[in-house]
């Protein structure tokens, strides 16, 4: 029996440096075409000043003509490069969100560590926007050096007119990025447990729809409400706290920034007044002034994305680096369909042994229906193999030793609430479009009445989650994907609860004929289902304690009679 996977947990420090190693052509590409966006934007003020200083000094209508030139071909390039290389970054960007957004959903169709406490609402959030702000990196790298670029070249050329011009812009921009960075953290912070806030939020509303009919049911969903709301305040005051720790980011940011664009504009002042630059030098430096604005903007908002990218691949590292619930095996099972339990004890079952021949359709009734669900949950692999004691054998062949891909192509075990998916009729019968049998699967399972109901058939509109059907139509849609799947071994559990005595009746009889020649066991207490079955098996204190025909159970088994007597 296989043990859990106790891989090293994958932080997320180790998902940014991957999104930067597989991208790195991409930014390669997008810095180069940045790089040159942000000089092309300080060679301007540059270029200003020079066709000021020279065209005072020589008077020439050729030198203005050649520098009006200049000035086109540096507003070309900043205009083509900042295009195509905002291009190269948002494809790259969008195609590495696409990459992790498969990967966390993958992940989170696998059996996962019990103890990461996450449902399918926090697991959604972090598969769309965890997913998207990380790939932001992608992004944020080659804008973060661009915009060095920008101020490099501004320092460099202020300090060719003088040195303390040149100083200035290093010395204020350090200081800057040193106060910024503190805040940072902050941001980082807060984001993470904002994200984590939002998760629950939607994890509360996705628990919430799929248990409204109870709800209403016995009064409860004004409770359920305020339960939603006080999480979702939680989030929003949360939010609100982010909102205001940005906006204080922002503000410092764009004050410092001012601040360094005045002293550079007021020290070239004071240095053009003294004699010290001449009047190019002066427009130059004023110039750079305002146009280093928003590289300074840009490079001091970095550190932010920096954070906000890193908080959410903590967070995906949760689901990718999250151990299987077990290790699966490399093997397949062999041709045919038997199905062993081989002395399990696991919840409400005790030393449960029996076996199912390839082509035998069996009925499994239990007088506990805890015993029923345990049976269900060993069965689809929702328990792991050392989770419980004794074996599981699907074709001669232990489960823990068989690849999870191998378990579901041989074996599936179809649940009592199936979940029923927003897109069509067809679609939530036969997912994958591959299915030869949709029309034989949807005669088995009497939902010929559903189809001929409506004008588009089987493509008629399916509500998220089935909210246009009633109970019994999402239950038969359910058992009609369940028979259209046409695996070797098929477990349904409770497939008809849902449905009139007459339709169970009819059902029953046409699943024996559907599934003859193939494995099928139905965990069930509908005398219609048990008397179509070869053989019933009867669970009680989680052991067979008998087996039999329906028929011969019902004559001589009084516990039996009155357990399924209806």
């Amino acid at each position: 029996m296989t043990t859990p996977d106790t891989q090293r947990p994958r932080p997320g420090s180790d998902i940014l440096r991957t999104a930067l190693r597989r991208n790195i052509g991409a930014m390669a590409g997008g810095t180069v075409l940045m790089g040159l966006y942000q000089a092309g934007e300080t060679a301007f003020p540059i270029a200003l000043g020079l066709i000021v200083e020279y065209t005072l000094r020589d008077r020439h209508l050729g030198s203005l003509g050649l520098s009006v030139a200049a000035l086109a071909v540096i507003i070309t390039t900043v205009s083509l490069s900042w295009r195509f290389g905002m291009r190269v970054l948002q494809k790259a960007n969008t195609t590495e969100a696409h990459r992790w957004r498969v990967r966390v959903a993958a992940c989170g169709l696998q059996p996962v560590a019990r103890d990461l406490d996450l449902k399918s609402g926090e697991v959604l959030t972090i598969a769309t926007e965890d997913a998207d702000q990380t790939a932001d990196i992608i992004e944020v790298v080659p804008l973060l050096v661009s915009s060095l670029v920008a101020v490099v070249v501004a320092a460099v050329a202020l300090g060719l007119a003088d040195i303390r011009l040149g100083l200035l812009v290093i010395v204020g921009t350090v200081a800057i990025l040193s106060v910024l960075g503190v805040m940072s953290r902050r941001i980082g912070s807060s984001t993470r447990e904002q994200q984590a806030r939002v998760a629950r939020a939607g994890a509360k509303v996705a628990d919430l729809i799929t248990g409204l009919r109870p709800l209403h049911g016995f009064g409860g969903n004004q409770a359920a409400f305020r339960s939603y709301r006080r999480v979702s305040a939680e989030a929003r005051n949360q939010a609100i706290t982010v909102a205001r720790v940005n906006g204080v980011y922002a503000g410092t940011a764009l004050a410092l920034n001012a601040v360094l664009a005045a002293a550079v504009t007021l020290t070239a002042g004071w240095l053009a007044f003294e004699g010290r630059i001449n009047i190019g030098e002066l427009v130059m430096a004023v110039g750079l002034a305002q146009f280093i604005m928003e590289p300074l903007k840009m490079f001091s908002e970095m550190p932010k994305y920096v954070m906000m990218a890193r908080a959410s691949a903590e967070r995906m590292a949760l689901v990718l680096s999250a151990p299987p619930v077990t290790t699966p095996g490399t093997e397949r099972p062999a041709a045919g369909g038997n199905l062993e339990i081989d002395c399990v004890r696991y919840g409400a079952l005790r030393e449960l042994k029996f076996r199912v021949s390839a082509g035998e359709f069996v009925a499994v009734t239990a007088y506990q229906p805890r015993a029923a669900a345990d049976l269900a949950s060993v069965l689809a692999g929702n328990t792991p193999p050392h989770a419980y004691e004794g074996a599981l054998r699907l074709g001669g062949r232990e489960t823990a030793d068989l690849s999870i891909e191998a378990v579901r192509a041989h074996m599936l075990v179809n649940p009592y609430d199936g979940e029923i998916f927003a897109g069509t009729l067809r679609s939530n019968i036969d997912p994958s479009g591959t299915s030869g049998s949709v029309a034989e699967a949807v005669e088995a399972s009497m939902l010929t009445d559903v189809v001929a109901l409506h004008r588009e058939g089987l493509d008629h509109a399916v509500r998220d989650r089935g909210a246009n059907l009633s109970g019994g139509q999402r239950q038969r849609l359910s058992l009609a994907r369940a028979l259209a799947a046409d695996t070797d071994v098929l477990v349904l559990h409770d497939p008809t609860t849902a449905v009139d005595a007459v339709t169970e009746q009819l059902i029953a009889r046409n699943i024996a004929e559907l599934r003859r020649g193939r494995t099928t066991v139905v965990l069930t207490s509908s005398p219609a289902l048990l008397d179509a079955a070869d053989r019933v098996l009867v669970l009680d204190d989680g052991a067979v304690t008998a087996e039999d025909s329906h028929r011969n159970l019902l004559a001589t088994d009084e516990a039996y009679c009155r357990a399924v007597a209806r």
